[in-house]
C-alpha cells in the first residue's frame, strides 16, 4: 500500500467521502480503489465524523481528496469545508450533490471546493474528476459549468493585459472548450503531469486559482 502524502502521489490520491445516504456512500467508497488509480479511502455519514478523522489522521494517511455532500445532517457541506481548508488546505474538496442552484454554487465556490458535481455523473466521470481535482484541476458537471464561468466573469475584477504564448492560449481554448487533463494530453501527444505543470504556469500567469476561473477570464478579456 502506498504510504505517500497526496503531495507525493498525485496519481493515487487518498480519497474521502462525506455523504449520508447509505447506498451511495458505499457506492462511491467502492469506486476509489486501485484498480482505478486511487488509494486508500474513508467514508463518513456526517460531517462531524469525517472533521474528528482529519483532526487525528496521521500525515501519511491524510486525504488528498474529499467528496462531499451539501446536505448533510447536523454540520452542512459548506460548514464543513470551511473548516477542511482550515485544517488541511491543500486538500481539494469536491462538492457531490443533487443542487444546481447558483447560490449554492457559488457558495461552494467561494468557500474553498475545486470542484461541483452532480450525483448523476457516471461512475467513470466522479473517478475522472478525483483525479483532475488531485492533479490541480476544477471538475465540474456540464450542468454547472456554464453558470460558474458566468458568476465568476461577473465577480473577477478588471486585471492588467497578460501575454500568453501560443501554447499558452492553446491551452486556454481548452480549458475554456471543457476539456479534462486527459483529453488536453491526447490531443497534444504529451502526458497528464506535462498538462498539470502547464495549467499551473497559466493559472499563476492569469491570477486565478482554478480552471473556471481561468475560463471566465479567457471569455471575458477575449483571451482565445
Amino acid at each position: 500500500m502506498n504510504q505517500n502524502s497526496p503531495s507525493q502521489s498525485p496519481t493515487r490520491p487518498i480519497v474521502w467521502i462525506v455523504e449520508d445516504h447509505e447506498i451511495l456512500r458505499r457506492n462511491l467508497q467502492r469506486l476509489c480503489s486501485p484498480a482505478r488509480g486511487l488509494d486508500r479511502c474513508a467514508a463518513f455519514a456526517n460531517a462531524e465524523a469525517m472533521l474528528q478523522a482529519l483532526r487525528a489522521v496521521e500525515d501519511s494517511s491524510k486525504p488528498g481528496v474529499i467528496l462531499m455532500d451539501v446536505g448533510l445532517p447536523g454540520k452542512s457541506g459548506l460548514e464543513a469545508l470551511a473548516d477542511v481548508v482550515k485544517l488541511l488546505p491543500e486538500c481539494r474538496v469536491v462538492i457531490l450533490t443533487v443542487f444546481e442552484d447558483d447560490k449554492k454554487i457559488s457558495a461552494a465556490i467561494a468557500a474553498g471546493a475545486c470542484g461541483y458535481l452532480l450525483k448523476t455523473a457516471r461512475p467513470d466521470e466522479i473517478v475522472e474528476a478525483i483525479h483532475e481535482a488531485s492533479a490541480g484541476g476544477s471538475p465540474m458537471s456540464p450542468a454547472v459549468a456554464a453558470s460558474v464561468v458566468k458568476l465568476l466573469a461577473r465577480l473577477t475584477k478588471p486585471a492588467t493585459p497578460v501575454a500568453l504564448s501560443p501554447r499558452e492560449r492553446e491551452m486556454l481554448a481548452f480549458i475554456v472548450e471543457g476539456l479534462t487533463a486527459k483529453e488536453m494530453a491526447d490531443r497534444l501527444e504529451v502526458s497528464i503531469h506535462t498538462i498539470d505543470t502547464h495549467t499551473r504556469h497559466l493559472f499563476r500567469k492569469l491570477g486565478v486559482r482554478c480552471r473556471a476561473a481561468a475560463a471566465a477570464r479567457a471569455l471575458r478579456d477575449r483571451l482565445v
